[in-house]
């Protein structure tokens, strides 16, 4: 039974592998369990490994340290390219105002960990930890021990001790902080539902209206000429002339009295567009179709590598092919196409036209799903090689004498944002299937929480016994806690925030994915799962760079 043995307690790379293999999934079938439908999800892969190394299943230094820095690597790479677009688009529209407010949360963490150092004499390594784990934010916990590790050539486990000690009651305190928020403002359910009407988004996408042309002074005049008049965002897809006759709009369509059309628009922009016009009427998507068999509309996938970053303008698509581009959707979202819009792999166009036109459109953009599911692995690879340069270079600050570096959580996490957001300018394929997004953050999470545990079991339990462990528990309380609740007291008091955007603006705020389920179970809407993407990117890139400023200015 010697080879038993030497699987669970010897050396070597089946295991180093047995061991991860058995800490992933022991810690994945726990994160099962709920407790009062809260569950600590795959977390509990950290608790697994610290189980498990307590009891001597240990790996050795070297793998051990390649496991925990490639998996996060792995981790915030992939989070970027999910989240680089929104990264940007945060700051436009009002979003500004939850990223302030996110931000402040961050800093307010910070400075309320660094008062508990200077009170309680607590290492600020090893309060570090103790703040990651009390916002439960992980990529920071691994920023932390690089930049220690970086600046002394040691390690610190205490810096995993106070994050995994911290980490369970950092969870509950969010959630306990949005309850405490509710009763405190005694907020009422039904008058949020009331006000969500007015605040509900503030981005408006693409609606579709049909319209009866009857403006006499514009009668005659070609598409182009009425838009520059109006000066408004919107696409006229179709046109029904008085003889029921349905012809596909460009911009020399001239248009005359009684015709009705098929306008795409914003929300925002209807009322001024119908007003020009003429007025609203109810037509149905049969009634546009029926009048010419020979007209059809049909989303395309663009699949072809060699039209990403392209413009709709150097395409020429209406031009060449007779046909209107009415929709683009991107992400799950419809979007207004205009000629300087650049496409990306993945986007959807709606086309409307002939048949024949449709199928040469499909043809010069791909229009196949298989060559989708095929990973573009070189802008991964390709990212995370100019990740780790970037996280590399030492920047210097005035006051910190240690120069700081991005390092392998940071530097791949901005490259991620860059080129998932520029790449198609540069004609890089940035596109991944959202499953092959979360496959490969959830392995990267995975591979880091079990080697943190690993690293960190031996001396978990004398920790908390008798090192006064105990106490950290309720240090990190207050550090997730206080922040929470001053931002929160804010934002309702000042900006009359939404509660159910608060919820997701607070879940966003500390990176927390069960804050945020159930800040959805109840609000019953999206509107905390569109605060929580507004504020995740700025975020999440916060709590990276502040946990190794944190760790160098002591230094």
């Amino acid at each position: 039974m010697d080879w038993l043995g030497n699987l669970f307690f010897g050396s070597g790379v089946a295991h180093s592998v047995f061991i991860l293999a058995a800490t992933v999934a022991l810690g994945i079938l726990l994160g099962r369990i709920r407790i009062a439908g809260i569950s600590f999800g795959i977390t509990w892969i950290l608790f697994v490994g610290i189980l498990l190394s307590h009891f001597g299943m240990v790996l050795d230094a070297g793998t051990l340290h390649f496991v925990k820095e490639f998996g996060l690597i792995l981790f915030v790479y992939s989070i970027g390219l999910q989240v680089g677009p929104g990264f940007f688009s945060s700051f436009k529209q009002g979003g500004m105002r939850l990223v302030g407010l996110a931000s402040a949360i961050v800093f307010l963490g910070v400075g309320v960990a660094y008062a508990l150092h200077a009170t309680t004499g607590i290492p600020i390594p090893t309060m570090v930890g103790i703040l990651s784990g009390a916002v439960t934010n992980t990529p920071g916990l691994g920023a932390a021990q690089q930049a220690y590790a970086d600046a002394t050539g040691s390690n610190d486990p205490t810096v995993a001790l106070g994050y995994a000690v911290a980490y369970p009651l950092g969870v509950v305190g969010i959630i306990l902080a949005m309850i405490a928020i509710r009763y405190l403002f005694r907020i009422r359910f039904d008058q949020e539902n009331k006000a969500l009407e007015e605040l509900k988004s503030e981005h408006h996408f693409a609606e579709k209206i049909a319209v009866l042309f009857t403006n006499a002074n514009m009668s005659g005049r070609s598409v182009i000429h009425v838009k520059r008049l109006i000066n408004r965002t919107f696409v006229i897809s179709r046109i029904m002339r008085d003889s029921g006759r349905v012809e596909v709009a460009n911009a020399d369509s001239l248009l005359y009295e009684g015709d009705r059309l098929l306008v795409i628009c914003s929300e925002d922009d209807e009322e001024a567009i119908v007003t020009f016009f003429g007025r609203k009427v109810e037509m149905d998507e049969e009634q546009w179709g029926k009048s010419d068999s020979e007209l059809v509309s049909r989303r395309i996938l663009i699949t072809k590598p060699e039209i990403n970053g392209k413009k709709f303008s150097d395409l020429r698509l209406r031009t060449k092919y007779g046909i209107n581009i009415t929709r683009v959707n991107r992400a799950g979202v419809d979007l207004i196409p205009y000629q300087g819009m650049e496409l990306q792999m993945g986007d959807r166009v709606m086309v409307v036209g002939s048949e024949k036109a449709i199928a040469a459109v499909a043809d010069l953009l791909g229009n196949s799903l298989r060559r989708l599911n095929e990973p573009n692995l070189i802008s991964i690879f390709v990212g995370i090689l100019l990740g780790v340069q970037l996280g590399s270079i030492p920047f210097m600050f005035p006051g910190i004498p240690q120069p700081v570096k991005l390092g392998l959580a940071g530097g791949p996490l901005v490259v991620a944002l860059l080129i998932s957001r520029f790449g198609p300018h540069f004609k890089l394929v940035t596109y991944t299937t959202m499953s092959a997004n979360l496959m490969l953050r959830e392995v990267g999470i995975a591979l880091f929480l079990a080697a943190v545990g690993l690293g960190a079991g031996q001396g978990f339990v004398d920790t908390i016994v008798n090192n006064g462990g105990y106490a950290w528990i309720g240090y990190g309380f207050v550090i997730t806690v206080v922040p929470i609740l001053l931002v929160g007291a804010f934002a309702r008091l000042v900006y009359k925030t939404n509660y159910y955007t608060l919820m997701g603006l607070i879940a966003g705020s500390t990176t927390d994915p069960p804050a945020l389920a159930y800040a959805n179970a109840t609000a019953g809407n999206d509107m905390p799962a569109v605060s929580y993407a507004t504020v995740y990117p700025v975020v999440m890139f916060l709590r990276v760079l502040t946990a190794q400023v944190f760790i160098l200015f002591a230094l």
